[in-house]
């Protein structure tokens, strides 16, 4: 990466939206980065847009979509939980125009899918179990657990208590088809949470730390640290894309 700040953009994760990144904005913009914040169909604000039909590529196309819109030229893509699947799918189609370039990828906490996986395939078949019949009771939705299950308390528990919204489920075993070579040559960085460490996320941290081209850093802290330790994440955040 150049000394160029790139913009960056921020996907959310499953129940989530725009407004779980509220906290790391001020001190990305503060340090010169453009900085937009996707709120995925169904989710957040787009809950009225729910259907059953949303798919991963729906989520795919807001991202690239934002960035068509804003005239992105050059950016870092970041990933929350499933929003990793989403930033994996949007590289890879936002590699393959000549007009954007895709400077990294960061993973916080997220999924990070193989050419041909779904969001679903690494989970524990006690958890695909339980979600199927949570989303089947809902419309094909999967509701929102209690945000204790992240180390979520007091005031920050019950923000995302009121903002969590269920998430559009009719891609949770729908494989990811992209080229892998694509990004292969990105920097890539994993944002591990490990206190405490969300179950289904632990296949995801084996991984990158047996592949090649990953960077690796750990935070004492639970699966949203955008929301329990802001200043840190952005840290981070800021010192990727601007190596």
């Amino acid at each position: 990466m150049n000394h160029v700040r790139p913009a960056l953009v921020l996907v959310h994760g499953a129940w989530g939206g725009a407004w779980v990144w509220r906290r790391v904005l001020a001190p990305l913009r503060a340090a010169g980065h453009e900085v937009h914040a996707v709120t995925l169909t169904g989710d957040g604000e787009r809950a009225h847009l729910r259907r059953p039909d949303v798919s991963l590529q729906t989520h795919i196309d807001d991202v690239v979509g934002l960035v068509e819109a804003e005239e992105l030229r050059d950016m870092v893509l970041v990933g929350h939980s499933y929003g990793g699947m989403v930033i994996t799918g949007a590289a890879a189609a936002l590699q393959a125009r000549a007009t954007r370039r895709v400077r990294g990828l960061v993973y916080v906490d997220a999924m990070v899918p193989l050419p041909g996986e779904g969001w679903g395939d690494a989970h524990a078949p006690e958890i695909v179990a339980a979600r199927r019949a949570a989303a089947a009771a809902h419309g094909n939705a999967l509701p929102p657990p209690d945000p204790a299950d992240f180390g979520l308390s007091g005031f920050d528990r019950d923000w995302l208590l009121r903002r969590q919204v269920p998430h559009p489920f009719g891609m949770y075993r729908v494989p990811l088809h992209y080229d892998g070579a694509l990004l292969a040559a990105l920097p890539r960085l994993f944002v591990d949470c490990t206190q405490p460490a969300y179950p289904t996320i632990g296949a995801m941290r084996k991984r990158v730390r047996e592949l090649p081209g990953w960077q690796v850093v750990e935070l004492a802290t639970g699966h949203f640290p955008m929301v329990t330790q802001p200043e840190l994440l952005a840290r981070y955040l800021l010192a990727f894309a601007q190596t």
